[in-house]
This record gives C-alpha cells, structure tokens and sequence, in this order.
C-alpha cells in the first residue's frame, strides 16, 4: 500500500502520526515550491493523514506560500492500478514565469510517476539513489510531478519536481514499515536452511568451548589448597576436559560440512568463490566505501545482498582463525596418545616444534582473538539491521531478508 492507496480506516489509524522528513528537489523548484506543490495536490478539506502533515509543514517552514484550494471535480485520486493521484490546479503562479497556469500536479509512489515523467538517465539515477537511501532511513518516497495545460486544454510532458519523505512516528521497527507499504518490499529467500544451521552451531560450539577452555586454563571456582579439594577439583576438572574435547570432535565436523557445501552447494553464497571477493578494482572500490560507511564518512553504503565484501573477509579470516585454533588444540590433545599411533604423533608435532606453552599461549590467545570478532559481528549486525533495514539478524533464524523492489544489489540481479 503507498501513501496515496490507503483506506479511510488506515487513515484514520495514522493520522497526526506521520513525519515529514527531508526535501528532495529533482527539478528547478526549491524545496519550499516542493513542498507547496505536494501540498496543492490535497483535495478540498483532505482529513488524509499526508495531507494533514504536508499542509502543517508547509504552514510552519513556508508561510509565505499561499495555501491553495481546488475543486473535487479537479482531483483525480490514485487507484490500485494507478498509485499516484492527478491534481488540476487552476491559476498557479509558478516562480520565475510571468502570469499564472493550470498545472496538473501527479503525487504518489516514486517508481509509477518516473514510469510517467519525461527525466534524463542520469537525473533518474540521482533520483533513484536518494530514494534508496530514503528507504533505508525508514521513509517513503512521495514523488510531485506537474504538467502545464497548454492551448486547447492539452497537458503537456510531466516533469519530476522531486520527492518528500514520509513515515509512520511510532514506526521505529522494520515490521511497521514493511506493514504499512508490502508492495515496496519483497522477501528473498537468502540463507540455506544447512548454512543457518553450521551458523548456530558453530556458536554453540565457540561458547562451549570458550567456557570450557578458560576453566582448564584457569580453574576459576571449586580450586583450594587442601589435598581432598584439590582431588575434588580434579574430578570437576576431568568432566570439564571431557566436554571441551567432545565439543573439539563436533566443532570439527562442523568445520568439515562446511568445506564441503563450500565445493559441492548450488547456493553460490556457500561456495568458495564467496571466501575472497577482492576479485576486482572495483571490488576494492566497494570495499573502501563499505569502510567508510562503517566509519561514518559515507552515508550511503553498497548495497549488498549477502555479505559485503569487509563481511566476507571478516568471515574469511574467522575460518582461518578456526582452523589455527583446530591445529593448536589437537596438538594440545595429541600429547597424551603421540605414542599409541603415528597419527596422533603428526598431530601433537606442532608441540614437538614449539613448546608446549607457546602451542598453549597461542591456543588461549586465539579464543580471545574469536570473541572480538563474535562482538564486533554482533555490535556490526544490530547497526547494519537499523541502518540498512534488511532484516539480516532474523534471517539467520528464517532464511529470508527483506529488500526494497527496484533496487540493485551489487551481488543479486535487480529486485523486482
């Protein structure tokens, strides 16, 4: 539903609840005229909750500009199969034209009035991109475009004046938007269901592991000084190595599963390829700009479907991570059976290199190296879901993120 498709008991819900956001002039207008003609294009004593707030704003950022009234016969209201709404304004004074016109003003969803205006690719670009933005903020679009009536009663080409955003108040959720305007969005099935299960049981397995790892490396209750504690302890301490080697077994078929979706999946987001995006110049152009973005230089990021190309180093890196810390644990692990096979004396030979506390130390030092990467996915995550609106922290549990149509990811064919 956009803005100029809603019931009169949607109406009724929203109204006084709506926020005017920005200005967007795509024409010769200033915004103040944007907005004035937005505003022209409300039917005589409109109680629409657009129409209410557009005339509010316009009353207390441009009280010069006269209020104007038409008649019912001159509005023609925006349709299911038609979602903008044709205005006629009779007698407008237009800024640097001499005289006054009939102009007949088109006011609606974005993507129908470009489908109807006459506008250059590249004016269309600009457009598009503020738009996006928009979105991604939490506001729609309602695009003003206005067409002179000429001799004979003829109106001529429609030109974009530009676009206002608008929002529900109270709509500080994803779920509030998507409810209010379902046709500006649409659901792309992103994640396998395998995928998001490696994905959550690989966080099982970090947390226990962690957990377990820092009490043999640290024994942070049950140790005392007495003989039979210390043998109490020790029991504890038997049923906590258990668990992290077991843990160690299952974190490693995990790991496995996923080398093998990495070569044989019909998801492209799982295959191997994905490990390294840098594939370009123009990879490396996204990549600075996704860095930027992350350190707030840059409003607008690319726009991605899946992982950006600093995501997916990131999870590249954490693999490696996890393979280092599979080598250095088995290592560990192997001292106690290096003598009962030849397999087991390959895998404890990193200690046989090393040491046994630097194998240790590096072992330790990489489980806190992981759980910087496990904040900085979590703090990464919430702001990109609140910032970009995409819905990725729950497609981890549903499979699905949640993308404005017409838009064009970088990774994904145009969401139509």
């Amino acid at each position: 539903m956009t803005v100029e498709e809603q019931t009169p008991d949607t109406q009724a819900e929203q109204s006084a609840t709506l926020v005017v956001g920005s200005i967007f002039s795509a024409g010769t207008l200033n915004v103040g005229r944007v907005l004035a003609m937005a505003t022209a294009a409300a039917p005589p004593n409109s109680a629409d909750p657009v129409d209410v707030v557009l005339a509010e704003r316009l009353a207390v950022e441009r009280p010069d500009i006269p209020a104007v009234t038409v008649g019912e016969e001159d509005v023609d209201p925006a349709r299911i199969d038609r979602r903008y709404s044709l205005t006629r304004v009779r007698d407008l004074q237009r800024p640097a034209e001499k005289g006054y016109r009939d102009v007949v003003i088109m006011r609606g969803d974005l993507e129908a009035v470009l489908g109807q205006v006459k506008i250059s690719r590249e004016d269309r670009s600009v457009v598009v991109r503020n738009a996006d933005l928009s979105s991604r903020r939490g506001f729609r679009p309602l695009a003003v475009a206005s067409a002179i009536v000429g001799e004979g009663d003829k109106v001529e080409d429609f030109k974009l004046q530009g676009f206002i955003e608008l929002r529900p108040a109270s709509a500080g959720d994803f779920a509030n938007d998507v409810a209010a305007s379902p046709d500006s969005w649409a659901r792309v099935n992103l994640w396998s269901s395998s995928l998001r299960w490696q994905h959550w049981a690989n966080v099982f397995a970090v947390v226990i592991l962690s957990l377990t790892g820092y009490y043999i490396m640290d024994p942070f209750f049950g140790a005392s000084a007495s003989a039979d504690a210390q043998e109490a302890n020790g029991y504890l301490m038997g049923w906590v190595r258990s668990i992290h080697f077991t843990t160690a077994f299952v974190w490693l078929m995990i790991a496995l599963t996923r080398v093998v979706s990495a070569f044989t999946s019909r998801d492209r987001y799982l295959r191997w390829p994905t490990l390294w995006p840098l594939k370009s110049k123009q990879d490396v152009k996204y990549l600075g700009q996704v860095l930027g973005h992350y350190a707030f230089l840059r409003d607008e990021p690319p726009l991605y479907m899946a992982h950006n190309p600093l995501q997916q180093l990131g999870y590249t890196g954490m693999y490696v991570a996890g393979v280092f810390q599979m080598i250095t644990g088995f290592a560990l692990y192997g001292m106690a059976h290096k003598n009962s096979s030849w397999i087991w004396g390959l895998v404890s030979s990193p200690v046989d290199w090393f040491g046994i506390q630097p194998v240790r130390f590096f072992h330790a030092l990489m489980m806190f190296l992981i759980w910087m990467f496990v904040i900085m996915h979590i703090y990464l995550s919430v702001r990109s879901d609140s910032l970009e609106r995409h819905s990725g922290i729950s497609s981890m549990i549903n499979g699905g993120v949640w993308m404005r149509r017409g838009s064009k990811p970088v990774d994904a064919p145009k969401i139509g």
